[in-house]
């Protein structure tokens, strides 16, 4: 007689969570047996009952007397699938009742704009519920195929000068800014994200400090929010919904580019990204393979970049602005080196030029725009080219004119850098209170031809 009421209620809680799953899964996914928690463990927990009915990847919903909660299949075993819950805290039991969901999708809609969102899709902003769009697409997806894609031709201005002179953008190029912590990434990010070249913008906010999201959203965006998607995974979320929250935001881009529009998307940052992973990977049992990275790393990331960049022909395109946090200022760690190689250029932050009071910190030689040729005209290639040989000797001989030793006149190129670079890194110190510069060229003119001026004599001065 207990037995057959146990099953009952067995019964019972799988026909509820069933009602549950149906808001996510297609209803052919329901007919699949259900499985139940066997063990319990830090990051993860196992199932039995559902292995040869889930793929990698798959979302499975677990009930529990609090309501139904999201886990991520990490691992596929023949008698267990391993599962990382994706809330922290979750309440999970011995037998508690597990069902498949399929892969998590989101139906974006063009009502999304101005909200701020978790890696969900749920609204953490107060305004009210969200309006699901016609088309639910799967936040694990594919890059569109390389032969339909159209070609990137077109610059922009981003009205940050040291960029816009020394590594120009395109509609549709994935660039990196490559920094330590401390040094000025996210404060680049907010001037960069108030570009008026995009008809859409989405931030994800991955890892970063609670305190600081409305400070970004609200302050930095301004008149940006109304066009502006936010997803917002801070340091204190599980691993899975920091894993996530990139995920949701390139496909929220990948809709409105579908849709015709050009979308700037900015992540800060993929490297948190990348430490999510890790800890979910390691949870699993996967093994290190590059100082403390498992290979799956590295096949999310490219995975994940190249989703941004040019639709295919007649639709619109994303641009992805990413952030990578070196390590220890460590411009080689394997997530810099990693996505160096697969983003379309890379802009180098230093410490010691924050030191000197230069912002944006940019290094200008480090600095590489893969496309920089498709933004500048012949003569401002040119004039770069020229600006770079004089910065470099600048550079090159400051330890030499610290210790006095060398004399003006040995060397009319050394001479004129000495005149012109201290204007040239004044000029590119941008603070995100000032106004995005509208002709970073004319700019520079402008300044090189005042320094090069006689100064105005006092006028108590009596001339002989």
């Amino acid at each position: 007689m207990m037995e057959s009421a146990r099953d009952r209620s067995a019964a019972s809680r799988l026909e509820a969570l069933s009602r549950v799953t149906a808001q996510y899964a297609p209803a052919e996914q329901l007919s699949a047996p259900g499985g139940r928690v066997k063990t319990i463990a830090a990051g993860h927990y196992t199932v039995t009952g559902l292995s040869r009915h889930v793929r990698l990847g798959d979302f499975v919903g677990h009930t529990t007397a609090t309501g139904v909660h999201l886990g991520e299949v990490v691992r596929v075993e023949p008698d267990a699938v391993f599962v990382c819950p994706i809330e922290p805290g979750e309440p999970i039991g011995i037998g508690d009742v597990v069902l498949r969901k399929g892969a998590f999708r989101l139906a974006p809609d063009s009502s999304w704009c101005g909200r701020t969102i978790n890696a969900l899709g749920d609204p953490i902003d107060g305004l009210g519920p969200m309006v699901q769009g016609p088309v639910r697409r799967p936040i694990s997806a594919n890059a569109p195929p390389s032969m339909l894609r159209s070609r990137v031709e077109r610059g922009f201005k981003t009205g940050v000068k040291a960029i816009d002179i020394f590594s120009p953008l395109c509609l549709g190029q994935r660039l990196g800014i490559f920094a330590g912590s401390g040094v000025g990434k996210s404060t680049l990010l907010s001037m960069l994200a108030r570009a008026d070249s995009f008809d859409r913008v989405v931030i994800a906010l991955v890892g970063e400090r609670g305190r600081e999201v409305r400070e970004f959203i609200e302050d930095t965006l301004g008149d940006n929010l109304r066009k502006s998607v936010a997803i917002v995974a801070t340091s204190d979320e599980s691993p899975m919904l920091r894993k996530m929250a990139p995920l949701s935001a390139v496909t929220i881009a990948e809709q409105f580019r579908d849709d015709g529009d050009n979308v700037l998307l900015i992540v800060d940052s993929v490297t948190r990204f990348a430490h999510a992973i890790r800890e979910v990977a390691v949870a699993s049992g996967e093994p290190p393979v590059a100082r403390g990275y498992p290979a799956s790393v590295f096949t999310e990331l490219p995975r994940l970049l190249e989703r941004a960049g040019p639709g295919e022909e007649g639709k619109g395109t994303i641009t992805a602005i990413i952030s990578i946090l070196v390590d220890g200022d460590n411009h080689n760690d394997p997530i810099a080196d990693s996505t160096r190689g697969i983003l379309d250029g890379h802009i180098v932050m230093e410490r010691s030029l924050a030191e000197e009071g230069r912002y944006p910190p940019i290094n200008p030689l480090a600095s590489i725009s893969r496309l920089a040729r498709k933004a500048w005209t012949p003569d401002e290639e040119k004039l770069v080219s020229r600006l770079k040989s004089l910065i470099h000797k600048y550079e090159e001989t400051s330890d030499l004119r610290l210790i006095g030793g060398y004399r003006p006149g040995s060397d009319p190129e050394v001479d004129m850098a000495v005149r012109q670079v201290p204007t040239i890194y004044e000029m590119l110190k941008q603070s995100p209170g000032d106004p995005p510069s509208p002709d970073a060229f004319a700019d520079l003119a402008a300044a090189l031809r005042n320094a090069s001026m006689p100064q105005a004599q006092p006028a108590n001065i009596r001339r002989n």
